[in-house]
């Protein structure tokens, strides 16, 4: 690593400057609905490329261009933004539509008593899925303030499972650009990621279905939602996930969902064919900005690496957490703060992965574990922050269906953060490493 240089860090301190000020000024003080994603996140990082490029004048602009060109050309680097627009046509192929049919049908055969267990579950697999938990949540919610006026649960606590169980999802998924990006960022297998994450995930999940079905049993209930459904549409999203935990190869199983997906929406005539190329040009046009995030932040990180910012930054964390246990942990904080300040996971790993692997070289620690950690601290920040997408969309939802809920009154039941929390420091502090890297 070149000589340690706080002053290199300075484009990120602009982009977190800008970007969190400018979201409390929309979102707190001006009251703009869905402030913090008002925001032309792309534009700000532009902002912070430029203070890149502005700096160390000891270097031309040519010299410089050919340092951000060796950072964006990395082979991690385009096959995540490959993969983001796989996974975007694989979404706006299949639809999402079967989210709903997956919940009335789990509702339909499981006592009214636990339906807010059968919420969080399918959210859940809804996530796990489709890889999105602002999708799922989009979704699930109106079903969860129908569950909730019906049965007798409070609307904050269906809510909740709800966002929990997107979390869950977001955190595991194979075509989640969480996953995708900490795989890559850390050079990991998804299948390898996966299994490791499994391990924190799956307890801080069983954990979360207990309270549930604990809180369950003291509420009186009323009578069971009941809707039509239609199981086979969700066999695309079935195929992706069993080829991911096998071990596909992640383009290949998204090539199955999109063609699997594809003539099952035909077929069916849940779309026309016209209508679901328009659908996969809206799929790849969602993941543009996440892709552009991904290209810029690669640009200005090279330029950081250069000028020796992220050595200075691996100095001071060395200082403070000391061993492997301590490094993981340090890991762990380092994306949660990014996360609290860009209140956007993806772009929280996304930047923090440099610095994540010089740390996991320097504390070896293996790459699979450095990707897990990057993805469920983040995870666990993003679904608990009042000002993420998540919590802002879940409260748009139930303003709009009547049963107007404050972020402040779901964050006391969003009981699967808090135990993929604890979970996760078990992991960190009681789980030894295994010895395959």
């Amino acid at each position: 690593m070149k000589e340690a240089n706080f002053k290199a860090l300075l484009p990120i301190g602009v982009f977190l400057v800008l970007y969190l000020g400018l979201g409390i000024l929309f979102e707190y003080v001006l009251k703009i609905p869905m402030g913090f994603y008002n925001i032309p996140i792309v534009v700000v990082f532009l902002i912070a490329l430029l203070v890149a490029c502005v700096q160390n004048p000891k270097l031309n602009f040519d010299e410089k261009l050919g340092i951000m060109a060796k950072g964006v050309g990395d082979k991690n680097i385009i096959t995540m933004v490959l993969i983001f627009m796989a996974a975007g046509i694989f979404v706006g192929v299949v639809g999402r539509s079967s989210a709903e049919s997956v919940a009335y049908f789990l509702l339909s055969i499981i006592p009214a008593k636990f339906a807010v267990l059968v919420l969080f579950i399918v959210s859940a697999f809804v996530s796990l899925a489709m890889g999105t938990s602002v999708g799922t949540i989009t979704l699930i919610v109106p079903i969860a303030v129908a569950v909730a006026n019906s049965s007798g649960f409070g609307v904050p606590l269906c809510v909740g499972s709800v966002v929990g169980g997107a979390m869950f999802g977001d955190n595991l998924s194979f075509i989640s650009d969480t996953t995708i990006a900490a795989c890559n960022g850390q050079g990991c297998a998804m299948k390898d990621k996966f299994r490791e994450n499994f391990g924190i995930a799956l307890p801080a999940a069983l954990l979360t279905m207990v309270v549930i079905v604990i809180q369950s049993f003291g509420t009186d209930v009323g009578e069971a939602v009941i809707q039509d459904y239609n199981l086979i549409q969700i066999i695309p999203y079935i195929l992706v996930l069993l080829g991911g935990i096998v071990g596909i190869n992640v383009f290949v199983v998204l090539i199955i969902g999109i063609v699997c997906g594809a003539v099952i929406m035909l077929a069916t005539g849940a779309t026309a064919a016209t209508d679901m190329l328009a659908s996969m040009g809206s799929g790849v046009s969602g993941m543009f900005e996440t892709a552009m995030v991904a290209i810029l932040v690669s640009a200005i990180c090279a330029l950081i690496t250069e000028y020796g910012g992220f050595a200075a930054l691996l100095a001071l964390i060395k200082k403070v957490f000391k061993g492997k246990k301590g490094g993981m942990l340090g890991m762990g904080l380092l994306v949660g703060a990014m996360d609290i300040a860009t209140a956007n996971n993806t772009v929280a790993i996304v930047m923090a992965n440099p610095i994540a692997k010089e740390m996991s070289d320097n504390y070896g620690i293996s790459s699979r574990k450095a990707a897990s950690i990057l993805d469920t601290f983040s995870c666990i920040f993003q679904g608990i922050i009042p000002y993420g997408a998540q919590m802002l969309v879940a409260v748009s939802v139930t303003a709009e269906l009547g049963c107007a809920t404050s972020s402040f009154q779901i964050i006391p039941h969003l009981i699967y953060p808090y135990m993929l929390l604890l979970s996760s420091f078990v992991f960190v502090f009681a789980i030894p490493e295994k010895k395959k890297a």
